[in-house]
């Protein structure tokens, strides 16, 4: 019996390591795929150029869901299919202006309206008044704003070394200070523009308005004309000239866009990746998320091509909508509910196309320890981030319908991402090939041994 117990312990550990080593060489032949045959590059220079920028509600989104579509049909995937949703349509309008006086000199500022941002209906001037902070804007009065156009100049923090962090401190200005403004009866208001560099870049980026408070036009200056402008204020008062021609339409249809290689065990237990089809209409979305979108492709081509055959159902989700309204995720975790499936995992990539650093966990404790368990695998890929965090706004909404499931996050660096956040330096050249096709063989890589260990 000791003998038999003693055979069965070494047998289960030699299995353990054979195992080990069998996951090991995949992951090897996953990268050298994308390394030396990969698709993802050639893809993503496709969404750009061929395309574009792909705001939800424009003809350019139709395109890219019939080019992602397309392009999956054409990689032979299991099925491939298009999920019917209703989208927002916002519409910039023409290219808005802005302006100040100084000593009878006319300067231009840079500036972009946020989404969803009410036009100024011809020319608005006013005014300016400048608060170093949302904070310090609820804190002022009526009788401080009235009329006047509100200048937020909040900073994104130069100290946080996540940078989304950073981002987050501060995102508040864009989201709710039309709303703050306009209790106080200002004609519009300027935020800085959500970004640590210095530039000419204005970032855009979806704002809000309550019903009970007057709609007033919202923009983002420039980090460059943000600085600028406050110097100026320090010793002038200032008028600003704004003319925004933006407009909010009516709903549109569109699409989310779903391909799967089906499990050989468990067909109805649902392993969910993918990032979001759409993107702000300035650029053309190259790292946001435009990078996601074909990294998550790319991850399901690199299985099918290695002649992988999952245990679960793997399904690659295009999302649309994840800008302003965020209708593709939410019409996604109801349209699976609605099937009866079970949703076991899901990831996304919504961080650009930098290097790859790791991923995140939105989950219980054991599904981090789980997390944290796979990090040898990704050692000698110099991937070191696995870690409690985010998954992602796309898949959040399957939390709502299937408590308990784990949300992943690609983590790739994030020190340039708001370099090029919402801003039309958001183009394909500024996303690095190589960068790009190891964040594809990291997540391919990660769906592998999800697969395998759920």
């Amino acid at each position: 019996m000791i003998k038999f117990i003693l055979f069965i312990s070494i047998y289960l550990s030699t299995s353990v390591l054979l195992s080990q080593k069998g996951d090991t060489l995949f992951i090897s032949s996953i990268y050298k795929e994308a390394l030396t045959k990969g698709e993802s590059y050639e893809n993503l220079r496709k969404l750009c150029k061929d395309i574009g920028n792909r705001l939800s509600g424009s003809a350019a989104a139709q395109m890219a869901v019939e080019w992602g579509k397309n392009t999956m049909i054409n990689y032979g995937f299991d099925s491939v299919y298009l999920q019917k949703i209703m989208v927002p349509h916002w519409d910039r309008g023409t290219t808005e202006r802005a302006w100040i006086q100084v000593e009878k000199e006319q300067i231009s500022l840079n500036i972009l309206a946020l989404g969803g941002s009410v036009s100024t209906n011809g020319l608005m001037n006013g005014d300016v008044i400048e608060f170093a902070s949302l904070n310090e804007l609820k804190k002022a009065t009526a009788a401080q704003v009235q009329g006047k156009i509100v200048f937020i100049n909040q900073h994104m923090a130069d100290e946080e070394i996540n940078t989304f962090k950073a981002y987050g401190g501060c995102s508040s200005i864009r989201l709710k200070g039309a709303i703050e403004a306009g209790k106080l009866g200002a004609k519009a208001v300027l935020i800085r523009s959500l970004g640590l560099a210095i530039d000419d870049h204005p970032h855009t980026g979806v704002m809000s308005y309550d019903s009970s408070v007057k709609k007033i036009p919202a923009a983002a200056l420039s980090t460059q004309d943000a600085d600028f402008l406050s110097l100026k204020l320090k010793s002038n008062k200032l008028k600003i000239t704004l003319e925004m021609n933006c407009k909010t339409l009516e709903d549109e249809p569109s699409y989310n866009v779903i391909a799967e290689m089906r499990g050989n065990k468990s067909h109805k237990e649902i392993i969910t990746f993918g990032g979001h089809l759409d993107s702000w209409d300035t650029g053309e979305g190259a790292h946001d998320d435009g990078a996601g979108v074909v990294h998550c492709m790319e991850a399901l081509r690199i299985l099918k091509k290695l002649n992988y055959s999952p245990q679960h159902t793997l399904r690659v989700v295009l999302f649309m909508n994840e800008e302003n309204g965020n209708m593709g995720g939410k019409g996604y975790a109801n349209f699976s509910s609605a099937r009866g499936e079970k949703q076991i995992a899901a990831l996304e990539s919504d961080r650009g196309g930098f290097a790859p650093r790791g991923f995140s966990c939105d989950g219980n404790p054991n599904q981090v320890k789980f997390l944290e368990t796979l990090a040898s695998f990704f050692k000698p890929y110099e991937l070191h981030v696995f870690e409690k965090g985010y998954g992602g706004v796309d898949i959040g909404p399957l939390k709502n319908q299937f408590p308990g499931i784990p949300l992943f996050g690609f983590v790739p660096d994030s020190q340039r991402y708001f370099d090029f956040h919402h801003t039309p330096n958001d183009v394909f050249e500024n996303v690095n090939k190589r960068e790009l096709e190891l964040g594809a063989a990291a997540i391919s890589s990660f769906i592998y041994l999800l697969d395998q260990n759920l």
